[in-house]
Parts: structure tokens; sequence; C-alpha cells
């Protein structure tokens, strides 16, 4: 017999409702997978909002792509999206983790709380422990859609099905080479050849210069970073390490302000990632002298279905990373190039450059 309810899901037009909207309205953070549980608020890390956007169906965009530094909430802009998939624009979803043993570890810790603790979800999956539930720790199945979890390092994972939504998780992790199948990242994208409509999320701290797959795919695209307005005269910026500053005591570290020289405080940050905004900064050279006239008004972006974010944990919200953390753990690490490079793409969200 046919389920219709699943039938008349799939069939149902996407939801208007933007990612973000529905995670201010739906999602519980679990006491379990989070720092700071209870309902989830976009405008505790207001710059996810427009990545988690341009995921929902109502944006022309079809690839997402996140470098970024550590503590800054990348997954959970993910998890949002999945969460948003169940909900309200069902289809087949492939979430690929570096390995199978680290994508069975992020289904029990992560996708598992998402699932019991978002009230709208809990009786989308069936109990795992109902006969024929399809809910099992790889693939977990809904009305209209279900969701597979495998690992970049398993190639019968990699082309099991098509795809129209597909969560790439840390890629700079994968293998090189699936099952000696090739690039796992090309063998997943290939799921989403036969979707019109199709999103990709490509989230990930980069690692070495040249061989860093989230460095080559945010190349590929617009290239945004996000501009925060200084406290004291109102100019925007990128933050920057050059501009981290600090004496004898690095906890006690300080943002200089490039415009007016002023020192800012950590506690700012609240007001200034409210008030910041996402700006391309990919130029073509024959409209580089109308850009430092237009600002970003004359940007020509790449392709304009993809788009690419870059963040650093120097962005991370004010209780989570401090600044003063952050130069801590350079003076930690400065010395020795390993620590240093580790500090580099976890702290800058920066690819390293070798030596030599």
């Amino acid at each position: 017999m046919v389920d219709l309810s699943s039938y008349n899901a799939g069939l149902r037009p996407d939801s208007i409702l933007k990612v973000s909207d529905w995670a201010d309205e739906n999602r519980i953070l679990s006491q379990t997978a989070s720092s700071e549980p209870g309902k989830f608020r976009t405008d505790r890390t207001p710059y996810l909002k427009e990545i988690m956007d341009a995921l929902s169906p109502s944006s022309p965009i079809e690839k997402v792509v996140f470098m970024k530094g550590a503590q800054v909430g990348g997954t959970e802009a993910g998890n949002n999206w999945i969460g948003y998939i169940i909900d309200q624009a069902p289809g087949p979803m492939l979430v690929v983790q570096p390995t199978v043993e680290m994508g069975k570890r992020w289904s029990k810790g992560r996708l598992a709380p998402l699932l019991e603790d978002s009230p709208c979800l809990r009786n989308k999956v069936k109990d795992p422990r109902s006969r024929d539930s399809g809910n099992t720790v790889q693939s977990k199945e809904f009305a209209g859609g279900i969701v597979v979890v495998t690992g970049a390092n398993s190639a019968v994972g990699l082309r099991s099905m098509p795809v129209r939504y597909l969560f790439l998780d840390e890629v700079d992790a994968y293998p090189p080479d699936a099952d000696s199948e090739g690039d796992p990242l090309t063998l997943a994208i290939q799921r989403t050849s036969t979707f019109a409509r199709k999103k990709i999320f490509i989230v990930s701290t980069p690692t070495i210069q040249g061989l860093s797959r989230i460095e080559r795919e945010f190349k590929e695209t617009d290239q945004r970073y996000y501009f925060v307005p200084c406290p004291h005269c109102d100019f925007f910026q990128i933050l920057k390490w050059e501009n981290i500053k600090y004496d004898s005591d690095p906890l006690q570290a300080v943002y200089v302000c490039e415009h007016c020289k002023r020192n800012i405080e950590n506690h700012h940050k609240t007001e200034m990632l409210r008030r910041g905004r996402w700006e391309s900064t990919q130029r073509d050279a024959a409209t580089e002298e109308q850009c430092e006239v237009e600002s970003t008004a004359a940007i020509s972006i790449k392709n304009p279905r993809v788009v690419g974010f870059h963040l650093s944990s120097l962005y991370s919200p004010v209780g989570w990373l401090s600044w003063g953390t952050c130069a801590q753990n350079y003076e930690r690490a400065k010395d020795d190039d390993q620590l240093l490079k580790a500090w580099t793409n976890t702290t800058l969200g920066l690819p390293w450059e070798e030596k030599g």
C-alpha cells in the first residue's frame, strides 16, 4: 500500500520560510550537544543568517562554501538546514563526514539530538525501536525524503543514490581517494547532477595552502567576508589578526581600529556582530577602478549560483572565544611550526603556507 502522506509530502511546493526563520521558531539545542542549550537564536551568531538563508529553497544559490575557524557555529548552521529540510522541504539528502566512523558518531551526537529535542521534528522520523522504522544510525527516513550519513572513505556510500541536498562537512579531512575510485568531494557532488534545484553546503577548517579543498572551493566563489563597524568611528572593516594588540598579558588583548586607531574591547563584539554585513570581495580587473569609486556596487561574481564565506574565530561571540584567548593560544604556538599551523587553521580559518 502506498503511504499517501509521504507521497503528498514529496509533491508539496517548497516552503517560502527561510532556514534562519525556521531555526529561530523551532530549533532547540540539546544539553548533550551544545554549550548553550535551549532555544536557538540567530542573533547570537548573526553572521550565520545569510549563510543559512542561501540554503533556503527561495534562494537561487546552488552551492554554499564556508571556510572558517573554530567556535563560530558552522556545524549548527548545517544542523538547522537538515532540520528545515525534514520539516519544510523534504527530499533525499546525503551528509558526508571524513570517515564512516565519524559519520556514525556525528549521527548519534548531533543528528539524533536534533530530531529528539526539536518538537516539530520529533514525530517526523519514526522511533528506531519500531519494526521497519527506516531509522538507523546512517539512514533517517521521513515523509517525502531521507537523510543518509556516510564517510568520504566509502565509495559505496558516496555513489549510493541521487540526492537533492548535499552536506559536505570538514572536507579538508577527507582522504585523497575513496576506495581507489577518485576524489570523494567530486564523487559526492556528482550525486546531485540529476536535480535542477539542488543545494550543496561545503564546510571546513582549511589545512595546507595549495592542498586545501575548502581553499580551492572558496577561491571559485565571490569570496565574502564579514565587515563589522568600529564602535568609536563606525568604520566597517574585516577583523584581522595584525590588529590584535597586547603587552605582557595576552588575555588583555584588544582590537585596534584600522581607521581611528582606538582600542576596541572584546565585549564590543556583540554590537559589532549585530550590525555586521557580508560583502563580496572578488573583483574583475576591468571593474577594479570602478569598484574603488562605487565600493561593492560593481563587484563581479564568478558564478551567481555559487557563494563563498570566510570567517575567522576572531568573530566568535562573547562568551565563546575571546580575543585574549586567541592571543594566549598564539603565544603558546608561535615558536613551534606544528602548533602554529594548527592555530592558523583553527583560529584564523586560513590555510598554512609550508616553508621551503
